[in-house]
């Protein structure tokens, strides 16, 4: 989780970065502009890691750690997205608990991880 965490924050930087630029370098921290920005960055990485998915199952962190998203569909990989973004505290909690020790998101969305 941390490597993807440090692959997040690359993609939210770089996305902030072009959203500055693009926006003419106005202040994106109040008002419309921050929901503005949220929603990009939001929206830039929902199509990396439905990319990541769809294209081979692995993000690069996955890729590292020789784990693979399996069971996937575009339609479950939006749901695993949509929940994981909402819950994903809960859903790594979940994990401790689930019998087969699953995210919350993938027992959701039908997708299960397996170690290559």
């Amino acid at each position: 989780m941390l490597y993807e965490a440090l692959l997040v924050f690359g993609v939210s930087f770089f996305a902030t970065w072009i959203f500055f630029f693009a926006s003419g370098g106005r202040e994106a921290t109040a008002g419309v502009m921050r929901a503005e920005l949220q929603a990009c960055i939001l929206a830039v990485l929902a199509a990396y890691f439905l990319w990541c998915w769809l294209r081979g199952g692995q993000t690069l962190a996955m890729r590292a750690w020789k784990i693979r998203l399996v069971q996937v569909t575009p339609s479950k990989a939006v749901a695993r997205f949509l929940i994981a973004a909402a819950a994903l505290p809960v859903s790594i909690l979940w994990a401790l608990v689930d019998r087969d020790g699953q995210f919350l998101h993938d027992r959701l969305a039908g997708t299960r991880l397996v170690q290559l």
